[in-house]
């Protein structure tokens, strides 16, 4: 007997439990945070286990050397709270130290664009505060991985394959660690990083050695990183070596171990914005997660209940709105402790109606708009992919993409975990990928890039500056509903991570889709805005489609001016999500790229 599936839109059903669920981009790191449920742990220390093992098996998409904003819900408190692991820039970090080096952009790769590292420390801060477990149980598996192998994921190796030469010739560190042999790795072969996993083994000695409870164990781990052998180790290579980047030469980084002694992690209220019986709630400015909320600001105004999720209405009203919200990311937003951002009017009625005036049902805009609010933004100059310089912010395509070699913008990871007494956490983890910046040999891991995002120009909301946060792309997303904590969700993928997030969103309130179905459905993405990755380039009114969108849908929304591509059937965003609706847990996790897995019971 043939079975049908009734509903073309999904691959696989929704995880539904009362226990608790985990939803990951990989399926060791879910099968890890699962077992640390089942072991008596609570969300948050589910969440530190699979954010140390996404370490281990998506090295191409994050790293020890990377950063990680976070957004929980803690039912003991009562509270929905954002953990800030995104490290600012270092105190040499200047435009004037950029501009001598003979450079109007800070480089994509290399040791120029790194800030602090972030991700340690901000797991220690979660374990610390809301977990219940001590390192060793957080830890030990991801260490156990990186000392006895897993089986490499075939796009970690396309990765390793397209910097090869790159590391061959001027990154002989990391040809040490990821070319074993000297040659790249085949898919799914046992892979190991030693150094790394005796990197962490270290640590765990150390904190372990000094005896007490398991909050001074903690504290000892974040001084052997940010204090100890691991902060001298980055402090000793970013002084001494001179590391080929994508501006044709090599250059010597800024960040010290000074630097990393001076800063931990913070803990910070979300902004929020009510949309229905929701509230939507996302890190500050220091993350472009606000533009989510000022999609929703917007399509407040539309009546989208019941659409078609691949109609040409749907995605055409969502495109012309994120324009508008992603044209006042680039103008307003920053690091809030540098930049006064005006976020209450720009989450206002009033603002939002006279947005929306501006959103053409039958025409897609070329321009870039964005709002007006007197005394605050700036107008950033890009230049466009054919290298014309445009007089407002402009495009590219962000992440997540490895282009020629030296010229890498990497990716992401993501999770979601909810445990048996609701509570919940998100996470999008990123940067130190290992197409980044050279392999620090006595670590076994590279530094983050994610100061490519800074300008240096004088006078914007992102300009660069020491003890500056850059405005990450990274974006965790935690929404209540009827008042009470309900959904957490996210995706990789750079600039599109929030139109990702906005359209699971949407399709999942006004389609009446569940978790998996929303995620599998046919999805897209506008290139129309800034790009924040290097070389920061434009392509006004590209819209991406899935392959499997209609084609009378492709051809009404060619007929409204897009300029449409049309992709792989699979290959937009790698979301996950999952729910609390009393007395069930669910989860799901996006099929493409062959890695996602939700998990629970």
């Amino acid at each position: 007997m043939k079975l049908i599936n009734p509903n073309p839109f999904t691959t696989r059903p929704e995880i539904v439990g009362t226990f608790g669920v985990v939803t990951s981009t990989h399926w060791i790191a879910t099968a890890v945070g699962m077992g640390i449920l089942e072991r008596g742990g609570n969300a948050f220390d589910a969440a530190v286990a699979t954010a140390f093992t996404l370490q281990v098996v998506e090295p191409h998409l994050c790293g020890p050397g990377g950063d990680a904003p976070l957004i929980l819900h803690d039912v003991r408190r009562g509270k929905t709270e954002v953990v800030c692991g995104q490290g600012p820039m270092p105190a040499g970090a200047t435009i004037a130290h950029y501009k001598g080096l003979g450079l109007d952009l800070i480089p994509g790769t290399g040791l120029l664009p790194a800030c602090i590292p972030g991700t340690f420390d901000a797991y220690m801060l979660v374990l610390r505060d809301y977990g219940t477990m001590r390192l060793a149980d957080v830890l030990s598996p991801a260490i156990g991985y990186w000392l006895n192998g897993h089986a490499i994921v075939e796009r970690a190796t396309a990765t390793i394959a397209t910097v090869a030469e790159q590391f061959r010739n001027h990154w002989k560190t990391s040809a040490a660690v990821f070319l074993p042999g000297g040659d790249v790795p085949k898919p799914m072969s046992l892979f190991r990083n030693v150094t790394l996993g005796n990197t962490y083994a270290r640590i765990l000695k150390e904190a372990e050695a000094g005896g007490g409870g398991r909050e001074a164990e903690i504290e000892r781990a974040r001084k052997a990183w940010s204090q100890g052998f691991v902060a001298e180790a980055i402090d000793s290579f970013c002084r001494t070596q001179d590391v080929m980047d994508v501006s044709g030469k090599p250059n010597r980084g800024v960040l010290t171990g000074q630097d990393m002694a001076k800063w931990q992690a913070t803990v910070e209220a979300p902004l929020t914005y009510d949309y229905g019986r929701y509230t939507v709630c996302k890190p500050h400015t220091w993350t472009q997660g606000p533009v989510a909320l000022q999609q929703l600001a917007l399509l407040k105004g539309f009546d989208l209940d019941g659409m078609d999720p691949t109609s040409p209405d749907f995605i055409h009203l969502q495109v012309e709105c994120l324009k508008l919200a992603y044209a006042d990311r680039e103008s307003f937003y920053g690091d809030p402790a540098f930049v006064d951002v005006p976020m209450e009017t720009l989450l206002s009625d009033a603002y939002n109606a006279d947005r929306r005036e501006l959103v053409d049902p039958a025409h897609a805009s070329m321009e870039q708009r964005p709002g007006k609010v007197d005394g605050f933004g700036g107008v950033v100059k890009l230049r466009r992919a054919d290298g014309v310089r445009l007089g407002v912010a402009s495009s590219g395509a962000g992440e997540p993409t490895v282009g020629r070699v030296g010229q890498t913008n990497g990716d992401t990871v993501h999770f979601d975990i909810i445990d048996k007494d609701g509570n919940m956490i998100s996470a999008t983890p990123s940067g130190g990928w290992l197409q980044s910046s050279p392999v620090i040999p006595d670590l076994g891991f590279p530094l983050g890039t994610r100061g490519q995002m800074f300008w240096l120009e004088e006078g914007l909301p992102g300009s660069l500056a020491p003890g500056k946060r850059p405005r990450s792309t990274l974006t965790p997303t935690l929404a209540h509903r009827d008042g009470k904590p309900y959904m957490v969700w996210g995706s990789p993928g750079g600039d599109q991570q929030d139109q990702w997030i906005t359209q699971h969103f949407l399709r999942h309130v006004h389609c009446d889709m569940n978790l998996q179905e929303a995620i599998d459905a046919p999805a897209w993405h506008s290139e129309h805005f800034p790009s924040s990755f290097w070389p920061r380039t434009a392509r006004p009114g590209v819209l991406v489609l899935e392959g499997r969108i209609p084609k009378d849908t492709v051809a009404e929304l060619k007929k409204r001016g897009h300029e449409v591509e049309v992709n792989d059937e699979w290959s937009e965003g790698r979301l996950t999500a999952a729910t609390r609706d009393d007395p069930w847990r669910k989860a799901a996790a996006n099929p493409r790229g062959m890695q996602g897995y939700a998990a629970g019971r």
